[in-house]
């Protein structure tokens, strides 16, 4: 399987990612940056964490308008995989890749720590390797991860299976509605999610957890 990272300005979880994902694939990533106008031929397009521009505007707004933005909307539009953690959430909705907003966090301050999360939904290529109501461990580290949608919109994610993950067990961070970690787009080939798996993939980050998302995305290629 091959992949690339989109690099932006500000960006600053690009190499966990890079490192999960050669962790579990044994390629490394392709690095992409933002002011490209083309991706390379590849499986996977994953935008990372960070702060990407300083966070000006809105998280993600500016980073959303980037020039590499277009080839990344065409890559998705085309059905290939598109992963956005944390500000890569925020840019995918921003760009109109994913519905909704991610809004500053209830409390109005940054948390950094660990939250649990529940798999809700199992039918995409990210969460293939997962068991609906699975319960797992995810570090987390945002200022902008109050997701919100309106009621027609929350309800068409609900009723069609497109909520991925939900923070579990009252451990919702940033008073997201419904719990919602992470959701996919309606062809189920963009994942955005505010919690970070690539940074419990191997024991010596305390875990592997999160090594099941990328696992679950080789396994898709895999298994074509």
């Amino acid at each position: 399987m091959k992949s690339a990272v989109i690099v932006f300005p500000g960006s600053n979880r690009d190499h966990d990612i890079a490192h999960a994902l050669k962790t579990v694939t044994g390629q490394d990533p392709v690095s992409v940056w933002h002011a490209d106008t083309t991706l390379p031929d590849v499986d996977l397009v994953v935008l990372p964490g960070g702060f990407s521009y300083g966070d000006y505007l809105r998280s993600g707004a500016i980073a959303a308008r980037a020039p590499i933005m277009r080839a990344v909307a065409e890559f998705a539009a085309s059905g290939r995989l598109v992963l956005g953690v944390c500000n890569g959430f925020q840019m995918l909705t921003e760009a109109g890749l994913l519905p909704g907003a991610l809004m500053r966090n209830e409390g109005l301050t940054f948390v950094c720590r660990e939250v649990l999360l529940e798999t809700v939904s199992t039918d995409s290529p990210f969460t293939r390797n997962f068991a609906k109501g699975d319960v797992w461990r995810c570090p987390i580290a945002h200022h902008d991860g109050n997701y919100f949608a309106d009621a027609d919109t929350l309800a068409r994610l609900e009723d069609t299976g497109r909520v991925a993950f939900r923070y579990a067990r009252d451990t919702n961070p940033n008073g997201s509605i419904n719990d919602i970690a992470g959701i996919l787009n309606e062809g189920g080939n963009v994942l955005g999610m505010m919690p970070h798996p690539e940074n419990l993939v191997e024991a010596l980050q305390g875990g592997t957890d999160g090594r099941r998302l990328f696992e679950s995305i080789a396994g898709a290629f895999a298994a074509a």
